[in-house]
C-alpha cells in the first residue's frame, strides 16, 4: 500500500511544478486569490510562488491584531548569500547567519539573528548587514562582533522587500509592487525614507552604480533610475528583457540581468537613457540571480545549479563551466576564487571556481527543513520537520528559543504528539522517540503502518494514527520498545488528523469530513457517527463536547458531538486563508491558516465564533499548539514561530512556567557594562546561574551548585566571560536551574 501512496504522490509532485513553471515562474507573484498549488495529502508543501506574494485580497501582509511575535526557531531554506571582507552572510529560513570566511573554502559559523520574515537579499557595508526581509521590510544588523550580531535598526517599507543595495549612506530596496524605496541609513538606528519610485511591475532586485539604480522589474524588464538626488528619483531609461527580470548586477558599462526563462541578458548602459542588448545566453534552467567578477558572470540557475558564463566579450558570451548544486540555486556571491551558492534545502554550497572550466565543491553548510507539525510539553516544543525529523526546541523563554536536541527520523515527519517521556512521530509509519533527555533523544522503536502516517494522538496505552488511505490505526504502546497494532478502521478517504476523547477517536478524513470512531474496545473499533464537512477536513481537536475541524478553504467548523451518533454543526467561521490545523485553549481556537498565518477565534459562544486576533506569519502556517498564553506555529519554511495572545494575561516565561522558581527580567536591559539578575526560590535548592550565547555555548558561570534557602536573591553580571574578558555586543541567554526547575531570560549587551 505504501508504494502506491508514494507513487501517486510522486506523480503529483513531478507533474505540478512542470505545469506551474510553464505558466508563471515560481518566484513571480501569483494572480491574487490563486488557489494554493497542492493538496494536503501530497508529499510536498506549498509552492514558493504563492509565498512570493502578490497577496490575496484577504491577506493583510505583515499585520497583526491582539497578537505579538515573541521569537522564533526559524531554520529553513537558504535563498540568498552575500560576501564581503572576511564575512559571509546567508539566509537560513528566518535566520540571518554570519560566518567567518577568512578561509574562503571553509567558512566557520559565528552567530545568527532571528527575524519575522524571509531573508530575501543581503548587502554588507562596513559592520552592518542590510537585509531585505520580505514583509519585515529593511532590517539593519550590527555585525561588529560576528559571534553576536543584533538588530540595530529597521524600516518598514510597506511592500515586499526582495532586493537591497547600499551606497553612500542610502539603502536601495526593491520592494515588490511598491517599486524602489530609498532609505537613509546614515544613522542605522534612526532610518527614514528619502525617496521612492513606482517601477511599474514587481521590483525583485536592485544594483547601484554611478548615480543610477538598476532595477530588475519582473515582466517590465530592466528599469534604470536616476538617483543623483535620492529625494527625487526618476526613470532615466528602460529595456524590456523579454522574460521576467529577477536579478541584476552592474559592471563597467553593462547591466547583467537574470531573466528567468530567457537566461542571461547583457545590456549596454553606457547611455542610461538608451540602453540596448549587447549579448545574451539562454541558460539551461531558470536564471534567478547573477553576480559578475573578473570577466565571468555567475548565474544561479534554479534546478540547473551554478552556470559560469564567460563575458569577456559581452557580445558573445559562452558557458565556461557549471556545477549542479543539488537542489534549487536561488542566489550567488563570488569572492577570492569561490562562488557561494544559496541552494535552498541543500543549504549554502562553497564552490571552488579558481578554474571556471572545472568548478568543484569545497564545502557546505546545511540549513533547515520544513516545519509540518508541533506539540508543546514541559518547556519544550517538539517540531515535526518533514525531511529533518524531530527537532526539540527549548521554549522556556519564548523570546529566545533554541534547539535542545534533534533526531533525524526515517521518512517524512508530519505530525507529533508527546506523552510522558516519549514523542510519537507520524513519519510514514510511527516512530517512538525517547525524550527523557531532550538533548539526546533516541528512537525507541519504529512501526511501519499500513498506509502513510500523517497525524497522531496518544491516550493511555494507545497511539492513534491517522494513516492517510490506511484509515485509523490503533497501536498498543504500553511497551514503547515493542509497539504493535491492536486494531484499525478504514475511514474511507484520507485520514489526515486525529484526536481522542472519552472512548472515541475523531478522525479528519479529508473530503469525507469528520468520522467518529468508537474505540472503547481498541481491538474492534467501529464508526459511531460522522459529519461531512463542507470542504476538506485536515485536522481536528476536541474540547468539551465540541470537535473543532480545520476545514481547508472553508475555515473552522465547530461540531457538536454531545451525541457521537448524531453530530451536527454548532457554528463555523470562514477564515481568511486555508485552515490547516487547529488548537483550542480556554475561550479561543487557534487556527494555522496557511498563507494567512495564525487566526485567533473567540469560541465562547460556539454557535457564533468570531475572529478576535491574528498574526500574519511570513510563511505557510501548517501546525499549531498552545501553552501558557503562547501559540507555537509550525510555519513550514520558517520553522517555529512563537506568538503571544495579547487577549490573555501572561505570567511566567513560557509554557507550564515552574512554580518553584521565578527569574525576573534583567535590569537594565539592554545594558552596558553591567546588569542585575533577580530571582526567587519557593524552597531550598542547589542553584546554577549561567550565561549562554545563542549557539548554546557557555559564556559565564555566576553560580554553580550553591545550596540556597527559599527567598529572593540577585546577582550582577558584569558583561564578561569566564576568563574575565568583556563579551561582544549581542543577545545572551540567562539560565537559572534550581533542583528540578529551570527558567531562561534573554539579555542584550550593547556598545
Amino acid at each position: 500500500m505504501r508504494k502506491v501512496v508514494f507513487l501517486l504522490s510522486g506523480v503529483i509532485c513531478l507533474m505540478l511544478p512542470m505545469l506551474v513553471v510553464a505558466q508563471v515562474p515560481e518566484h513571480h507573484p501569483p494572480t491574487p486569490g490563486m488557489d494554493r498549488p497542492f493538496s494536503h495529502h501530497d508529499l510536498h508543501g506549498p509552492d514558493r510562488a504563492q509565498a512570493a506574494k502578490n497577496p490575496s485580497p484577504d491577506k493583510q501582509t505583515g499585520d497583526s491584531e491582539n497578537a505579538t511575535w515573541m521569537g522564533a526557531w526559524a531554520t529553513g531554506p537558504c535563498e540568498t548569500v552575500a560576501r564581503e571582507g572576511n564575512l559571509a552572510c546567508f539566509g537560513n529560513g528566518g535566520y540571518l547567519e554570519v560566518a567567518d570566511a577568512t578561509n574562503p573554502g571553509q567558512p566557520m559559523r559565528q552567530g545568527k539573528v532571528a527575524m519575522q520574515g524571509t531573508i530575501n537579499a543581503i548587502a554588507i557595508a562596513g559592520d552592518f548587514a542590510y537585509v531585505a526581509n520580505g514583509e519585515g521590510g529593511l532590517r539593519i544588523i550590527n555585525m561588529a562582533d560576528p559571534s553576536a550580531p543584533y538588530e540595530q535598526g529597521f524600516f518598514d517599507t510597506d511592500g515586499w522587500a526582495y532586493g537591497v543595495a547600499v551606497s553612500g549612506g542610502f539603502a536601495y530596496v526593491a520592494d515588490g509592487d511598491l517599486g524602489l524605496r530609498i532609505i537613509n541609513v546614515a544613522d542605522p538606528a534612526a532610518t527614514c525614507e528619502q525617496g521612492f519610485l513606482d517601477t511599474g511591475d514587481w521590483a525583485w532586485d536592485v544594483a547601484v552604480g554611478g548615480g543610477y539604480a538598476y532595477v530588475a522589474d519582473g515582466f517590465d524588464g530592466l528599469r534604470i533610475i536616476n538617483v543623483t538626488n535620492p529625494s527625487a528619483p526618476f526613470e532615466q531609461g528602460f529595456f524590456d528583457t523579454g522574460s521576467v527580470a529577477l536579478g541584476v548586477a552592474v559592471s563597467d558599462s553593462y547591466a547583467y540581468v537574470a531573466d528567468e526563462l530567457d537566461g542571461l541578458r547583457i545590456i549596454n548602459v553606457t547611455n542610461p537613457s538608451a540602453p540596448y542588448e549587447q549579448g545574451f545566453l539562454d541558460t539551461v534552467g531558470f536564471a534567478y540571480c547573477v553576480t559578475v567578477s573578473s570577466g565571468f558572470a555567475y548565474v544561479a540557475d534554479y534546478s540547473d545549479g551554478l552556470r559560469i558564463i564567460n563575458v569577456t566579450a559581452p557580445s558573445a558570451p559562452f558557458e565556461q563551466g557549471f556545477f549542479d548544486t543539488g537542489d534549487l540555486a536561488y542566489g550567488v556571491a563570488v569572492s577570492d576564487g569561490y562562488a557561494y551558492v544559496a541552494d535552498r534545502y541543500d543549504g549554502l554550497r562553497f564552490i571552488n571556481v579558481t578554474d571556471p572550466s572545472a568548478p568543484f565543491e569545497q564545502g557546505s553548510f546545511n540549513t533547515g527543513d520544513q516545519a509540518e507539525g508541533v506539540a508543546v510539553s514541559g518547556g519544550y516544543a517538539y517540531v515535526a520537520g518533514a525531511y529533518g525529523g524531530l527537532r526539540i526546541i527549548n521554549v522556556t523563554d519564548p523570546s529566545a528559543p533554541y534547539e535542545q536536541g534533534f533526531l533525524d527520523t526515517v521518512g517524512f515527519a508530519f505530525g507529533v504528539a508527546v506523552s510522558g517521556s516519549y514523542a510519537y512521530v507520524a513519519n510514514g509509519g510511527l516512530s517512538i522517540i525517547n525524550v527523557t533527555d531532550p538533548s539526546a533523544p533516541y528512537e525507541q522503536k519504529f512501526l511501519d503502518t499500513a498506509g502513510f502516517a500523517f497525524g497522531i494522538a496518544v491516550s493511555g496505552s494507545y497511539a492513534y494514527v491517522a494513516d492517510e488511505d490506511g484509515g485509523l490505526r490503533i497501536i498498543n504502546v504500553s511497551d514503547p520498545s515493542a509497539p504493535f497494532e491492536q486494531g484499525f478502521y478504514d475511514t474511507g478517504n484520507y485520514a489526515l488528523g486525529v484526536a481522542v476523547s472519552g472512548g472515541y477517536a475523531y478522525v479528519a478524513d479529508y473530503s469525507d469530513g469528520l468520522r467518529i470512531i468508537n474505540v472503547t474496545d481498541p481491538s474492534a473499533p467501529f464508526e459511531q457517527g460522522f459529519f461531512d464537512s463542507i470542504d476538506r477536513a485536515l485536522s481536528v481537536t476536541i474540547d468539551s463536547c465540541y470537535a473543532y475541524v480545520a476545514d481547508d478553504d472553508d475555515g473552522l467548523r465547530i461540531i457538536n458531538v454531545t451525541d457521537p451518533s448524531a453530530p451536527y454543526e454548532q457554528g463555523f467561521l470562514d477564515t481568511a486563508g486555508q485552515a490547516e490545523n487547529v488548537a483550542v485553549s480556554g475561550s479561543y481556537a487557534y487556527v494555522a491558516d496557511g498563507y494567512n498565518g495564525l487566526r485567533i477565534i473567540n469560541v465562547t459562544n460556539p454557535s457564533a465564533p468570531f475572529e478576535q486576533g491574528f498574526f500574519d506569519t511570513d510563511g505557510f502556517a501548517k501546525g499549531v499548539a498552545v501553552g501558557g498564553g503562547y501559540a507555537y506555529v509550525a510555519d513550514y519554511e520558517y520553522g517555529l514561530q512563537i506568538l503571544r495572545n495579547d487577549l490573555l494575561p501572561v505570567s511566567g516565561v513560557g509554557p507550564a512556567a515552574p512554580v518553584g522558581i521565578v527569574l525576573d527580567p534583567a535590569f537594565p536591559n539592554p545594558f552596558n557594562p553591567t546588569t542585575t539578575l533577580h530571582f526567587a526560590l519557593a524552597q531550598p535548592a542547589a542553584v546554577d546561574l549561567r550565561i549562554y550565547d545563542l549557539r548554546g555555548q557557555l559564556v559565564k558561570t555566576l553560580i554553580s551548585g550553591r545550596e540556597m534557602p527559599a527567598g529572593s536573591f540577585s546577582e550582577v553580571w558584569r558583561g564578561d566571560d569566564n576568563r574575565g574578558r568583556t563579551v561582544g555586543a549581542g543577545v545572551y541567554l540567562v539560565r537559572l536551574q534550581a533542583g528540578d526547575f529551570s527558567a531562561t531570560r534573554r539579555v542584550t549587551m550593547v556598545k
